[in-house]
């Protein structure tokens, strides 16, 4: 989710996300402000150095850092950065496919929120991830409930009249995960439920 669209909804602005064929939904982005349920099957499991992918206003990062776990940020849209750092948390305006520091060395990287549909392309993702993470590093992926269809869809934010460009966005059901694990050299150890969102966790 990029642009200026997406950094005013961080600021409270109502954005939608609209789809190819017309419909909208709300992006609603001022959730990721602040904890919300689940957090914890995510955040119990990271080990040091934990690499935050796609971090948003850094909910997460913030709070691995208060727990004592080193923990990176990083985010294509400067202003979602900036409330990392102002939060208290460490973060960079990187793109997960272009130079990411440390690569090959994290221990844990974290795909919240969804964010394995980044680029439209879990599969390219996933083996990108593969790079950055260490032998015997875990990723831990949210994704949408079993037997959903997963998706690939083209969207942009809008605000009024105003639209953001148009980009593509995966939607993986947990189900999907394993075969898309093992195409990228991961294994799936386990998918769980916690609060209504699933996780994955892929070694």
């Amino acid at each position: 989710m990029i642009g200026r669209l997406y950094e005013e909804s961080l600021d409270g602005a109502q954005i939608d996300i609209e789809d190819a064929d017309g419909r909208r939904r709300p992006l609603d982005a001022m959730r990721w402000l602040e904890p919300i349920d689940g957090d914890e099957a995510m955040l119990s499991r990271c080990a040091a150095p934990t690499l935050d992918v796609g971090s948003g206003p850094g909910r997460l990062t913030v709070e691995l850092g208060r727990r004592g776990v080193a923990a990176l940020g990083i985010d294509v849209t400067p202003h979602a950065v900036r409330l990392t750092r102002r939060a208290g948390g460490l973060a960079l305006c990187r793109d997960v496919f272009g130079r990411v520091p440390g690569a090959g060395r994290w221990a844990t990287a974290l795909l919240a929120d969804g964010n394995i549909g980044i680029g439209g392309d879990p599969a390219a993702l996933l083996r990108r991830m593969r790079e950055l993470v260490r032998p015997g590093g875990e990723v831990i992926a949210e994704a949408a409930p079993p037997h959903t269809p997963s998706t690939v869809e083209r969207v942009r934010l809008r605000h009024g009249a105003v639209t953001g460009p148009w980009f593509r966005w995966a939607g993986v059901s947990v189900s999907d995960v394993p075969a898309l694990a093992r195409a990228s050299g991961f294994t799936v150890t386990e998918r769980h439920e916690e609060a209504g969102r699933w996780f994955a966790y892929l070694r």
